[in-house]
């Protein structure tokens, strides 16, 4: 698999594999995952030659930080990246109180407290580390400081305050001491990522569903301010939460709900426009954002080795360069936005 040498606006050098594997599939979500095929799929990832891996507090309540434990344990620390994420402390509870009911199955009993302060990110990479039998990882992203989470701007705001004003400050310290060699962003909005940029010193995002086939309003501001500052993006969600995988299915979910008509017929005319050059959706959808020069590697994710070895197939698919001068053509895709050579 190929990769990506990523130089951190702070000096760091990381080698990204152009794909990663993210663990909220196999800290249980949407369904239950046996420690046996959690492991099966992690292996089938390593062999598949993917090095970096994606994981947070939140995905299994500490689940997924577990079983990555369990499967990097004894592999040779210089061949892979860690990341992790802060922003909630996970805190015992009664079962009916747990996170995630209804998301997350068959997890611990944890209730989430968002705490983006010095104290809060300290405890966080503290608890995770201990949960990944790990003494550093590579990348710590502060996860989920947007709207989609927090409801309001005006909530979503006072938690900028107080990263900024506190939990900022012990990122920079661990990043200062190589506890971690760099910190972002992992969020679902672009406008928060690029609220953070113009206001601190990050090194990369993790931005989930924002800069997709269906989607390319970052390259209004936010990717332009990445590429002039050399800050690097993990692309997670390349199929908006389901969409570009399916297709423009009755029941497609499109940011973790079902996909509303107006997505639903945008699809329909990408995928006429994929079906014309002989290329399947998911292929397309899967290829498109490595293309842009601040995107050092995307993550899909997957809950069985069946699902990696697709994944794997479908990012090495041949895609004719007619198909996205088509796209463009066609009103379907952002002039701007860069497309593979």
């Amino acid at each position: 698999m190929r990769t990506k040498t990523f130089k951190a606006p702070s000096g760091a050098t990381l080698k990204f594999t152009e794909m990663g594997f993210g663990t909220a599939p196999i800290g249980n979500l949407l369904g239950t995952v046996t420690e046996k095929a959690a492991q099966d799929t992690l292996e089938a990832a390593w062999k598949a030659g993917m090095r970096y891996y994606d994981t947070a507090p939140l995905y299994g309540a500490g689940l997924s930080e577990t079983r990555l434990n369990h499967f990097l344990r004894g592999r040779k620390r210089s061949d892979y990246i860690v990341s992790t994420k802060i922003g909630r402390l996970l805190q015992v509870s009664k079962p009916s109180e747990r996170l995630g009911i209804g998301k997350f199955f068959d997890i611990p009993s944890r209730r989430e407290i968002y705490d983006y302060s010095y104290d809060g990110v300290m405890r966080s990479l503290e608890f995770s580390l201990e949960r990944l039998g790990l003494d550093s990882v590579e990348i710590l992203f502060v996860h989920d400081i947007d709207i989609f989470n927090h409801g309001t701007a005006a909530a979503r705001d006072a938690h900028v305050e107080t990263l900024m004003k506190s939990g900022y400050k012990a990122l920079v310290k661990l990043r200062d001491e190589k506890v971690i060699k760099a910190f972002g962003g992992g969020v679902n909005e672009w406008e928060v990522c690029e609220t953070l940029t113009r206001r601190g010193d990050f090194d990369l995002f993790l931005l989930a569903g924002r800069y997709t086939l269906l989607e390319q309003k970052a390259l209004a501001s936010f990717l332009p301010l990445c590429e002039e500052r050399g800050i690097g993006i993990v692309l997670g969600g390349p199929y908006n939460s389901g969409i570009l995988a399916t297709g423009a299915k009755p029941d497609a979910t499109y940011n973790y709900s079902k996909a509303p008509k107006d997505i639903l017929d945008r699809v329909r005319r990408i995928e006429a426009v994929c079906r014309r050059h002989k290329v399947k959706l998911p292929e397309a959808a899967l290829r498109f954002p490595l293309a842009h020069p601040s995107v050092v590697s995307v993550i899909p994710g997957g809950v069985t080795p069946e699902h990696v070895k697709i994944n794997v197939k479908t990012l090495a698919a041949k895609i004719p360069k007619a198909m996205w001068r088509d796209l463009k053509a066609e009103g379907l895709m952002d002039e701007r936005a860069p497309v593979p050579k």
